[in-house]
């Protein structure tokens, strides 16, 4: 029997990632190998990902690993994949979504204040704009790392508070105190691990449709199309998620300005039709609604 090879970033979570998926692979009878790749994004820590001017930055090494057939599998954050993926390269599954959500980390001296005073930690340039729309004045500062790194930075004082997927922090089993922050709509594909392989190995192809789950590939699907359609990378302050209830889905997704203080907020309920292209339609309605303008500024202020 033939090893299947998986890459994956050496991170704590990427690694949590990539074991999940071998188990899955194992349990269908398949030998597995991971195969551990540092990415750029984990060699440079003090820039900010959206300054770093790579399209991909947490999968692009892997990319390279998994066309030069050093890998069979990549595994990766969905949401941190580029809707446009390399030549020669697809996503054959993902797995149930787990803890989508966003939530808010305190260090210890700051358990009191009110939310609107805290000085935030984050890259992330949506949780920023999206931040500032609920409170204008926040002060804001840069923080990278994995979660242990960031969670040390905090205490050493950067900031009163930074912002996590939660999924993370329950992958990990993190026992820390945290708080919801509704306000935040999440990133599309947040929480989804996805597997990505060459599209000419049909073979594997068909072992990974095994372990894909169903519902959550077409909520994706339509949160990647939202995303593609407004051209807005990975780092643009976009959030999208799409859930089924009952035979329907039910979508949100919201454009801002960098500032947050314009925002273009869509909610939709849609019965599933695969013939139907739902995260595009949607985001053309953002676009003809102001969103046009709106990225082209984006993209001028942060060229994507």
């Amino acid at each position: 029997m033939t090893t299947i090879k998986i890459g994956t970033r050496n991170s704590p979570l990427a690694l949590w990632q990539a074991n999940e998926v071998a188990a899955k692979l194992q349990a269908i009878g398949h030998k597995t190998q991971i195969v551990p790749i540092v990415s750029s994004g984990d060699k440079n820590l003090t820039q900010p990902l959206y300054a770093m001017g790579i399209t991909g930055v947490f999968t692009k090494d892997l990319d390279i690993a998994l066309l030069n057939n050093d890998i069979d599998i990549a595994v990766h954050s969905l949401k941190d994949v580029p809707t446009q993926l390399p030549n020669g390269t697809q996503i054959s599954a993902v797995l149930k979504r787990d803890f989508p959500q966003d939530v808010l980390v305190r260090k210890a001296d700051a358990k009191d204040k009110d939310l609107k005073d805290l000085k935030i930690a984050t890259s992330s340039l949506r949780r920023r704009a999206f931040w500032s729309h609920t409170f204008r004045n926040t002060e804001f500062a840069d923080i990278r790392g994995n979660v242990q790194t960031r969670l040390k930075k905090l205490e050493d004082g950067v900031a009163d508070a930074t912002l996590f997927s939660l999924a993370g922090l329950k992958r990990m089993e993190l026992d820390i105190d945290f708080e919801e922050v509704d306000f935040l709509l999440q990133a599309p594909s947040q929480g989804v691990v996805c597997i990505a392989n060459r599209t000419e190995d049909i073979d594997l192809t068909g072992v990974l449709k095994q372990i894909n789950h169903d519902a959550t590939q077409k909520c994706i699907h339509i949160e990647r199309e939202f995303l593609r359609t407004l051209e807005g990378g990975c780092t643009a302050p976009i959030g999208a998620h799409a859930e089924f209830i009952g035979d329907q889905i039910r979508f949100l997704g919201r454009l801002c300005s960098l500032d947050g203080q314009d925002c273009i907020n869509v909610d939709e309920t849609i019965d599933w039709n695969p013939e139907q292209n739902f995260g595009a339609e949607i985001a053309q309605q953002v676009l003809e609604r102001g969103g046009k303008q709106m990225m082209l500024l984006i993209k001028s202020q942060i060229k994507l």
